[in-house]
């Protein structure tokens, strides 16, 4: 589990879900207090900026169906501090925060990897189908229109 604090809050992840918590007087002079949990699921994407010497960066989490904000020049670190879905931190906690960046995105990428696919361990012939079908309609389960229209779609999509 990732956890690392910030200038105006905390953040927390733990392969499920990115936990906001906001304490104290800053967190109610800018978004309020208490703690916002976004589903990994409802992540869209990880807007970052770098803190530098003079200026603070910010992580925000951008969630699905709500789209990105473009800010000023000179105003992001400001809108991003009012953002409930980012928190800003200092030079000194970047690094944290940027380890944080980077399991966020690995848990995205791995989310939307394609998955392999399973094939079935082996094919199943025709004449493997043709015994199930006269199977079924000597159980009476099927009667003998079923089994023979079946049996005409099976074998014309054989040839």
């Amino acid at each position: 589990m990732d956890e690392v604090r910030g200038h105006n809050g905390q953040v927390e992840f733990d392969g499920t879900y990115v936990t906001i918590r906001r304490k104290g007087l800053l967190a109610r002079a800018s978004v309020g207090k208490g703690e916002k949990r976004i589903p990994l699921a409802s992540v869209v994407s990880v807007q970052w900026k770098q803190a530098g010497a003079l200026v603070n960066g910010f992580i925000q989490f951008e969630t699905a169906g709500v789209g990105g904000t473009r800010s000023r020049s000179g105003s992001q670190t400001r809108d991003a501090s009012r953002d409930e879905n980012s928190v800003i931190f200092t030079k000194a906690q970047m690094g944290a925060f940027a380890d944080l960046r980077a399991a966020v995105e690995e848990a995205l990428a791995a989310r939307h990897a394609p998955q392999p696919v399973h094939q079935s361990a082996a094919p199943v012939s025709v004449a493997d189908e043709l015994a199930k079908l006269a199977a079924l309609a000597q159980q009476g389960i099927l009667s003998q229109q079923e089994f023979e229209a079946l049996k005409a779609r099976l074998l014309g999509s054989g040839q």
